[in-house]
């Protein structure tokens, strides 16, 4: 009389309570630790990897000032070296300044500039940060978007004349580096035809606003870069796509809808494209996740400001403390990423939920 169980079985309380239980340990948790340790190992890296180098920053500072013509009495030059061993986190032993370097990431402290001194990394890493996230977001997704429409029209139409040519077209633009897609582009629709800017992000001297007028000047300089990683995007997916489509086609499930006369447009996106997607939405993943780096050459081509110029201007002015910011926040970034993608994955593919 006491038991809750229904006759003949579980009760549905405790069933689910198992079921929860069994994510939590087999799927949720090593997925928790993976993205802990991978945070971890990417962070040591790029605490000792910089610290292999024969430049020491905190001279090469003090050489800069003192190049600039500014006289400094011994012991002004004595604490100035001290000060700024300090500031970059370079006092004491390497296990102290290693648990230093750790507590000021907690902090969300990543230090000063030195080429912008004394201007906090992570001030910079936050300005160029939404650039590079407006353009290689909305680049990334339209791309995936067109690319697998594109890429399961072609895989289930396949006698289709335009999307033979449209499979043409892309295997021809596929091999093409974005770069190299990015100087053709400029070449023909800003020098030859000058319909498009040259580059930036915006008009220089344009005061930034949160106005219509703004959005859309940003938007005209952002088309050809938007372009040329679109364009060279969508080939990609569209191979993918199409490999995908073609090999569910032959599916028994996908000839059993067909001989029971089911619509191509219902057989295309509910039982090709639905399934050829699971890989697809992996690879876009992966792919937003790389967005934290920016496209750099392609923003060095345009001049855009976002964190691939950023990264640019670190390696050339040897900024430590800025190349150390911007490596721990795409590792972070990447990170992330790949963890949200391993907890919603269950969402579209039921067989995860199952097991």
């Amino acid at each position: 009389m006491g038991s809750h169980c229904r006759p003949g079985g579980e009760d549905p309380f405790f069933r689910e309570v198992r079921r929860v239980r069994k994510f939590f340990l087999k799927y949720l948790l090593p997925r928790l630790g993976q993205y802990m340790m991978v945070v971890f190992l990417g962070v040591t890296l790029t605490f000792i990897i910089p610290r292999l180098s024969p430049s020491d920053p905190v001279e090469r500072q003090v050489a800069q000032i003192m190049a600039s013509g500014s006289q400094f009495s011994p012991e002004a030059i004595t604490h100035l070296r001290e000060a700024l061993t300090e500031m970059y986190g370079l006092k004491g032993s390497s296990l102290q300044q290693y648990f230093l370097f750790w507590g000021r990431l907690f902090r969300g402290d990543l230090g000063p500039s030195l080429s912008t001194f004394p201007t906090p990394v992570i001030s910079l890493i936050a300005q160029a940060l939404p650039w590079t996230l407006g353009l290689l977001l909305t680049s990334v997704l339209i791309s995936w978007v067109i690319g697998n429409l594109l890429g399961g029209l072609a895989g289930y139409y396949t006698e289709s004349r335009i999307m033979r040519a449209i499979d043409v077209l892309s295997q021809a633009i596929r091999p093409i580096p974005y770069y190299i897609m990015a100087l053709l582009l400029l070449v023909f629709f800003a020098y030859l035809i000058p319909i498009f800017p040259f580059g930036g992000a915006y008009k220089a001297g344009t005061r930034m606003t949160f106005t219509f007028k703004f959005a859309m000047t940003v938007l005209w300089h952002s088309a050809l870069p938007a372009l040329s990683l679109v364009l060279t995007g969508i080939g990609g997916w569209f191979i993918g796509m199409k490999s995908l489509a073609s090999n569910i086609i032959s599916e028994d499930y996908v000839v059993y809808a067909e001989t029971a006369g089911l619509g191509k447009r219902r057989i295309l996106f509910q039982y090709i494209m639905r399934n050829a997607l699971l890989p697809q939405v992996t690879g876009l993943a992966m792919q937003l996740g790389m967005i934290f780096n920016g496209a750099l050459i392609m923003e060095v081509v345009f001049g855009y400001p976002g964190m691939g110029m950023l990264t640019f201007q670190a390696v050339m002015a040897n900024d430590y403390s800025l190349i150390m910011g911007i490596a721990v926040f795409s590792i972070i970034g990447v990170a992330t990423t790949v963890l949200v993608l391993d907890l919603i994955y269950p969402l579209f593919d039921p067989r995860v939920r199952h097991q």
